[in-house]
């Protein structure tokens, strides 16, 4: 707890809540973890020689940065949910299981070739398997 004085007759103490401790950790830890995972699954499918194409081939580092981008956008979406929801972790699965399926959309459409877009899409789930899970604990 921490005590801001606005003004020589106003004090106000802001109180931190288990959101504001926990929530943000939760999201770099697993979006730091989903994008390892993620780039370790696409260099490893790589050396097997799946070409991870998608009008060009996908350089490695997009694989961690955009997962990581995933990830924040999911901790803000369940911040909004805990803060308007009756059912926040409920409604956060259901939300993330319908973006999880749509973000397996654009790698089935786009891809190159079939295993492109079998691998591509496998690391799409791979990655919802990792960060959802983990930012539905910080649910109340």
């Amino acid at each position: 707890m921490s005590t801001v004085t606005a003004s020589p007759s106003t004090t106000v103490q802001r109180v931190s809540s288990p959101l504001t401790r926990t929530l943000p950790r939760a999201t770099a830890s697993a979006g730091v973890l989903g994008a390892a995972a993620t780039t370790a699954g696409a260099a490893v499918l790589r050396a097997a020689g799946v070409p991870l194409a998608a009008h060009g081939e996908i350089p490695l580092a997009a694989f961690a940065q955009l997962t990581f981008i995933a990830a924040v956008c999911g901790g803000v979406l369940l911040a909004v949910l805990i803060r308007r929801s009756a059912a926040p972790r409920q409604r956060f699965a259901q939300v993330t299981a319908g973006l999880t399926a749509l973000s397996c959309v654009a790698p089935a459409v786009f891809a190159d070739t079939t295993a492109s877009k079998i691998a591509l899409v496998g690391l799409h789930i791979l990655a919802a398997t990792i960060i959802v899970p983990v930012l539905a604990r910080r649910a109340h």
